[in-house]
């Protein structure tokens, strides 16, 4: 019984992703309409933005992770920006002075 209702809390197909995101824009939008009616003019506008980017980052979000997994990569630069990371770690580790140098060097 308890599995049953846990999976009303969880997302699995894109179309629950979109419906869930859209009840977020909703809610998103209502609340900016609030701010612009309690603090007019430019900070108004300014809250409805942070209202709304907050539904599209954490859309892009909830999108990314109902993505299924094929195991290939739409871009080769999502490989090449995980070896370049990789690349650019152990070369920073490299270049770190260890505390007796920091010492000498002030």
């Amino acid at each position: 019984m308890f599995r049953k209702f846990k999976r009303l809390f969880i997302i699995k197909t894109r179309f629950e992703a979109c419906a869930v995101i859209y009840a977020l824009g909703v809610g998103a939008v209502t609340r900016g309409l609030q701010y612009m009616e309690q603090y007019p003019g430019f900070i108004g506008w300014l809250f409805f933005a942070c209202c709304t980017g907050a539904v599209f980052m954490g859309g892009a979000k909830i999108l990314e992770v109902t993505r299924p997994d094929t195991g290939e990569r739409r871009r080769r630069s999502d490989l090449e920006g995980q070896e370049r990371r990789s690349e650019i770690v152990q070369a920073v580790s490299e270049k770190v002075p260890g505390r007796a140098d920091m010492s000498r060097a002030t």
